[in-house]
């Protein structure tokens, strides 16, 4: 049913209507004119050779290969000593390559030069393993020659991967190439089981500089540290902001960017996420967005890692989300009352046990099964959305009635106290991690399982001379090197504490006084307009989601997108049994739990909602985080955020 319904999307989409964006920067002013002028090329076919060439091997002579460049992939036959009838890894996609580079050999009297590409191909076992193969451009007789030659296969295959334009064969040259991206990483080294810092050691930074990609990093320490961050940032020196941790970190930046007085400037910025957390569901989201087969932990990371490189942006819906109290909060993944809210919040203590933690708490959860009285209403979307299975068989709300709550009571907030971090950058990180694709050296690249430099594999290997990276092609060489970044603040650093610091707790939203209006609700405890959709009873759970992912495993919404500009209401009325509950959430996984035919199960696309719960006790959540309990309502702001995605893919069939 999935794949049936993103490839009728898919299908009707035309090029021209694509919305990702690439990481490339705008043209030169000349390019500008020459594409304006010329006109319009046709879509190359995806075997359509773009280039073609014959190298040899490294660091086993005596092997020649020829290589075939497409849009889609990279072509390796083996020509000498024995050409292959089948060659075993000769089609290698790039969405599973990194980056590449051109080395050369400290040996003078070695005139050919040499080119790295780093790929992540899925093995038998289905796990990532990085490899580094060289090749050796040898067919001219000088270095500045062969160099010339490696760097247009550099050039070429960077240009592909960051999704800019490739002129035709004769002009490909390294001044196609913009200056490289610039991220800032955020990493919560208690992330998940605290193994979030060990795997951006291990795993992230090696692959985004074999990418290309610039980078500064800073470790949060608190609750609310990256909010406040980015509050204080100054936004011009980057090209996105990335999050390596569960979805909580992207809660904080987020909701810091549209605290901002230039908010409708700042929310523009383009976030990433790397999962490193629990539940990662906007991850689950972006890693079946790029056409990757469901995953988790490591696979996953390296996945959205991959994805990263490739540097796609899309549209994000955001909701906003006003609390009892007035306070007003950002959210791009979910507000959950019920079941899920209770699971997430209780499973807390069990946080130790990673993803574990939530199959403990739902097994809990389902032995104390609860109803709560309460009132869900909504504003359906002027456009249906497409059905999440057979329509006939989702409950709909029959009553237009919308009702009055009382009033809802004061609740006193002390004010926010913001400290705006003074941690200067770069920080002062260990050298691996501060090492950049600026840099003349290259980075140790770390093998998959943790263990020593894989050297010997990509370098070089018994007896030959080793090989140094050539100077980076978007930094020709004798350009000065790129302008330090100022830091956030000008006051003392604080030194970061490298162990004892206590994990993240769930901290209550600060209220957001800036951000879009919210011109579809009427305040808090008014009558609701005309048009509007009244749902009254006990339920077992309300979720309001905007991704496709409750976590990284499980399908909420097979049919929702990024950009759809709707919230997809879900809830279960009571009366429900455990072993119906049960069903659903092991169908979600794949996401038929729509056709299970539960009656009490019900579904509703929506441009705003109000939920009031009507019991003394319960728990809310947004995005994961727990909320004052009391009445709220939200509405959602199409195509408000950014974020970076990667290119599209086609789900189910990604290598």
């Amino acid at each position: 049913m999935n794949k049936h319904l993103e490839s009728e999307e898919s299908g009707n989409q035309k090029p021209e209507q694509q919305v990702t964006r690439s990481w490339g920067h705008r043209p030169r002013r000349a390019l500008d004119r020459a594409e304006a002028m010329a006109p319009s090329p046709a879509p190359l076919a995806a075997s359509t050779p773009l280039l073609h060439g014959e190298f040899g091997s490294y660091p086993a002579r005596g092997s020649r290969f020829a290589l075939t460049l497409t849009s889609q992939a990279l072509h390796i036959q083996r020509l000498l000593p024995k050409p292959e009838a089948r060659p075993r890894d000769g089609l290698v996609p790039l969405s599973v390559i990194s980056g590449c580079c051109t080395l050369r050999s400290h040996s003078p009297s070695d005139s050919a030069a040499y080119l790295c590409i780093y790929t992540y191909l899925r093995g038998r076992r289905g796990g990532r393993r990085r490899a580094a193969r060289t090749f050796q451009a040898d067919g001219a007789a000088t270095y500045e020659e062969n160099r010339a030659e490696a760097q247009r296969w550099v050039t070429a295959l960077m240009s592909l991967l960051r999704g800019l334009p490739l002129p035709g064969e004769e002009e490909i040259t390294p001044e196609l190439l913009p200056r490289p991206p610039r991220l800032l990483l955020l990493v919560n080294p208690f992330g998940g089981r605290g193994q979030a810092w060990q795997w951006c050691e291990s795993h992230v930074l090696p692959m985004i500089s074999e990418a290309g990609l610039s980078f500064n990093l800073i470790q949060t320490e608190r609750p609310n540290h990256a909010r406040e961050l980015v509050q204080g940032l100054s936004l011009s020196e980057w090209d996105s902001i990335v999050t390596l941790s569960g979805d909580g970190l992207f809660y904080e930046v987020l909701n810091g960017l549209l605290d901002r007085p230039d908010w409708e400037q700042a929310v523009k910025m383009p976030l990433g996420i790397l999962p490193c957390g629990s539940g990662n569901a906007l991850a689950g989201a972006v890693n079946r967005h790029g056409g990757f087969p469901p995953a988790l932990g490591l696979d996953l990371l390296l996945n959205c890692s991959l994805l990263l490189c490739r540097g796609g942006s899309h549209p994000l819906d955001l909701l906003s989300v006003t609390l009892a109290s007035g306070a007003r909060c950002f959210s791009f993944l979910s507000v959950a009352w019920g079941f899920v809210s209770d699971v997430d919040i209780q499973s807390e203590r069990f946080r130790a046990l990673g993803k574990a933690r939530f199959t403990l708490g739902t097994v809990l959860g389902l032995a104390a099964l609860r109803s709560y009285h309460g009132r869900l209403s909504y504003l359906p979307t002027t456009v249906e959305s497409a059905s999440p299975g057979p329509a006939q068989g989702l409950p709909r709300a029959k009553s237009e009635l919308t009702l009055a709550p009382a009033p809802p009571p004061t609740v006193a907030h002390s004010p926010l106290h913001r400290s705006v971090s003074d941690l200067p950058l770069p920080l002062p990180l260990p050298q691996t991690a501060l090492a950049s694709p600026s840099s003349p050296e290259p980075m140790p690249v770390q093998s998959l399982n943790g263990g020593v430099p894989e050297l010997a594999g990509d370098w070089g290997g018994p007896g030959e001379a080793p090989l140094s990276p050539d100077p980076p092609l978007s930094q020709p060489c004798g350009s000065p090197k790129a302008t330090t970044l100022s830091p956030i603040t000008e006051g003392r650093p604080e030194t970061p504490t490298a162990c004892g610091l206590p994990p993240h707790t769930p901290a209550a939203p600060a209220a957001s006084t800036e951000g879009p209006k919210d011109h579809l609700l009427p305040p808090l405890g008014s009558p609701l307009p005309p048009g509007w959709v009244t749902l009254e009873g006990d339920f077992v759970l309300v979720l309001a989601i905007s991704p496709s992912h409750l976590s990284a495993d499980m399908l909420a919404v097979p049919h929702a997108r990024f950009d759809d500009g709707a919230v997809h209401l879900l809830w279960v009325r009571g009366g429900v049994s455990r072993a119906m509950l049960l069903r659903l959430f092991l169908a979600m996984e794949h996401g038929s739990h729509f056709n299970l035919g539960c009656p009490q199960v019900g579904y509703a696309p929506a441009r705003a909602f109000r939920l009031e719960p009507l019991t003394s006790r319960g728990l809310l959540t947004v995005d994961g985080e727990l909320v004052e309990y009391g009445p709220l309502q939200a509405q959602i702001h199409p195509g408000l955020g950014t974020l970076l995605t990667g290119p599209p893919g086609c789900t189910g069939q990604g290598p």
